[in-house]
């Protein structure tokens, strides 16, 4: 009962400041590829207008991979991260505080296949040695994951050639004309490409529940929303209505048909294909996270995989609880009345 009086108190609160033309906080986020699904949460949520009905005014910027929207973060030209929570962790081993504060991936939707004009000669990831694999951008979230493949079976990762392709149209050209040998790639394009090539090779695969326990042995989130701590600490108010949004789009995602989701998406977004699309989303839907919470447990896979790849993070005394907070969840889920 209370839930949903402090719901209707909001909502009100922020339906009065719009209409008294009282200006709204504006917020730069910075999204590590748009096109991908894996961030359709951050995209739709402006589509539906849930942000200014949590009381901020957003600007999207495109970046090519995570690790450059990562980059304007630190540099002061954005405000948030829309990508992979596995740099907070990442940026921990180097004395760099990153926050997550609401998570919408409950698994990262990595897909590492071979180009099909490689398919014979590559059956494996051991096969990838000496080989050149595209990633969304150096740095990123590909290719961290490519490194704990490439570790986890045994191959040296100096010996392959990481080429950043993106995520989008550049990414399945490279794939097609063999630009690339292989590519971790993120939904549309591993379904887009499925589609042409109904051979195409898939070496792992982390777009469901079990895929993502075969390759990492427990849950490991995907996406989420980021930014330095200070900016949170100087920002709770922007937080919380960031944290709102999202949270209030998950709710709707779960509560409506993958057409009725696509119609909400812009056009250059969803491309010419929309069956493919459709195709692309439905399979998708379930990696949605339905809470926005962080689980401690999918945060220490998090470490535990890159203290495989990475001998640096596993020499380093990260804690793990300053890199994401769920308090904002915990507040939002009780205006929301999701709890």
């Amino acid at each position: 009962m209370l839930a949903k009086l402090l719901s209707r108190v909001a909502a009100s609160l922020a339906a009065l400041a719009l209409a008294s033309g009282a200006a709204l906080a504006k917020i730069t986020i910075a999204i590590g590829g748009a096109g991908c699904l894996c961030y359709l949460p951050t995209v739709l949520a402006e589509q539906l207008g849930e942000y200014k009905k949590a009381g901020v005014e957003i600007e999207l910027v495109n970046f090519k991979g995570g690790s450059q929207a990562l980059t304007a973060v630190i540099g002061g030209s954005a405000d948030v991260v829309s990508g992979y929570y596995d740099h907070c962790v990442n940026l921990a081993a180097k004395n760099q505080n990153l926050q997550a504060f609401v998570v919408y991936d409950r698994y990262p939707g990595l897909v590492l296949g071979v180009s099909p004009r490689h398919t014979a000669e590559i059956n494996s990831v051991k096969d990838l040695a000496g080989k050149k694999v595209g990633v969304s951008a150096p740095g990123s979230s590909t290719d961290f994951f490519l490194k704990y493949l490439l570790a986890k079976n045994g191959v040296a990762p100096d010996s392959v050639a990481v080429i950043g392709i993106g995520l989008d149209a550049t990414a399945v050209a490279a794939m097609e004309q063999g630009a690339v040998d292989a590519a971790v790639m993120l939904d549309p394009t591993p379904t887009l490409l499925k589609a042409k090539f109904s051979g195409l090779k898939i070496l792992s695969d982390t777009r469901s529940e079990a895929d993502t326990l075969s390759v990492f042995g427990g849950e490991y989130p995907g996406g989420a929303l980021y930014t330095r701590g200070d900016w949170i600490a100087r920002h709770e108010k922007e937080t919380q209505a960031l944290t709102d949004a999202i949270l209030a789009t998950l709710k709707w995602i779960h509560s409506h048909t993958a057409e009725e989701i696509m119609a909400k998406m812009p056009d250059d977004l969803v491309g010419p294909d929309k069956a493919l699309y459709l195709a692309a989303l439905k399979s998708t839907i379930p990696m949605y996270s339905i809470t926005g919470r962080m689980d401690p447990k999918g945060a220490a896979a998090v470490l535990s995989v890159f203290g495989q790849s990475s001998p640096d993070i596993a020499k380093a005394k990260i804690d793990l609880a300053k890199t994401y907070t769920n308090r904002f969840v915990e507040q939002a889920a009780q205006r929301l009345g999701l709890r």
